[in-house]
């Protein structure tokens, strides 16, 4: 389905369609009555900000189809890589043969060497940098400016804390910086931020460490962008029953 409604944590809901992301929680309004209160996502808008002349080139030499294909075949496998960290972070031991969901279809897949080789990628790191887990895969909402997103990992390292976004690809476009600079602003935690990239083919480690600067000021121009493209735009609603049967 095009649509998913997940609840993350203590009454935090994240609501996915095709084309975009609302996070929403529970509230209530004026009288006391229970509502919920719809945000847009950090990724949602910081796909906003320009991705630089690099990724316009590799747009225009795939072309428009082709690069949609490639970046939803890049989710699924981003998608898969982070439920197998999160097993392995709790303590967990993952097998070759071992299924995890394909974000798109919703359908149980084992990894792909690919994906096998980004874990491989993400142990040789965490067993190098030895983090002390803080928490990971956690909401963070920003009252004031009114977004949310979801934090892969908040860790110590050494005498420093971070906010660390896991990608599975080899670029780092500057949608993502900007990404953590909302998480950080969101969580109130002051953190260094960083970007671990995994199954990374140009170095011999297969992975990269990257730190990025502050940039929440960049995050808020995005933002502006976003609500004028979408100022007429709310979370599609509609109930539908759990069950049919005839």
């Amino acid at each position: 389905m095009n649509k998913e409604i997940r609840e993350v944590k203590n009454g935090v809901l994240q609501i996915t369609t095709l084309t975009e992301r609302w996070y929403a929680r529970q509230t209530t309004d004026s009288a006391g009555l229970p509502i919920y209160e719809y945000v847009p996502s950090v990724t949602w808008i910081a796909d906003y900000y320009p991705k630089g002349i690099g990724f316009y080139k590799w747009l225009a030499d795939k072309g428009w189809d082709e690069a949609e294909a490639l970046k939803q075949a890049a989710a699924d496998k981003g998608s898969k890589v982070h439920q197998a960290i999160l097993l392995l972070i709790d303590g967990g031991t993952i097998k070759i043969q071992d299924k995890f969901a394909n974000s798109a279809t919703g359908a149980e897949e084992e990894l792909t060497l690919e994906e096998w080789e980004c874990l491989m990628s993400f142990a040789d790191w965490y067993k190098k940098a030895k983090p002390q887990i803080i928490n990971r895969e956690f909401v963070v909402w920003n009252d004031e400016h009114k977004y949310a997103g979801t934090i892969d990992l908040l860790c110590k390292i050494g005498e420093d804390i971070y906010i660390i976004d896991f990608k599975t690809g080899q670029h780092i476009w500057p949608s993502y910086e900007i990404q953590l600079s909302a998480y950080k602003y969101a969580s109130r935690v002051n953190a260094k931020l960083a970007i671990l990239q995994l199954g990374y083919q140009r170095n011999k480690d297969r992975y990269k460490f990257t730190e990025v600067d502050d940039q929440f000021e960049l995050f808020l121009a995005a933002k502006k962008i976003w609500e004028k493209e979408n100022k007429d735009t709310k979370p599609q609603q509609k109930d539908y029953p759990l069950e049919i049967a005839l």
